[in-house]
């Protein structure tokens, strides 16, 4: 009986290998694009982030198109395990809360 053996070396990535090596690189390319994404299933605390980033942006005059991303293999490839989550140009800047419009108002001017 073997308690403690070398642990068995799998080469998969975060969808369990269902994925192929132009799906990964489409993930990437999808991460390093500018704009504004919200991360999140859809429920509640995701749809009231992604209001209070648009009244943010429209505040600040900005016209930043606001992507909402709901497939969990692409939320996984930010890195993001607890949603809601934001991202501006390619950086997540809040994940896990819903933040206030003048968070999101703090974080777009440090990041612009």
């Amino acid at each position: 009986m073997k308690l403690f053996g070398k642990k068995k070396e799998t080469s998969t990535c975060s969808c369990n290998s269902t994925c192929t090596p132009d799906t990964m690189q489409k993930s990437e390319n999808k991460k390093q694009e500018k704009g504004v994404k919200i991360l999140g299933s859809g429920c509640a605390k995701c749809m009231a982030l992604e209001n209070a980033t648009r009244l943010a942006l429209s505040e600040l005059e900005l016209d930043f198109d606001i992507e909402h991303v709901t497939d969990f293999t692409q939320i996984a490839s930010f890195g993001v395990m607890s949603t809601p989550a934001l991202v501006f140009n390619g950086e997540v800047v809040s994940y896990g809360k819903v933040l206030s419009v003048e968070e999101i108002k703090k974080i777009i001017k440090e990041k612009m």
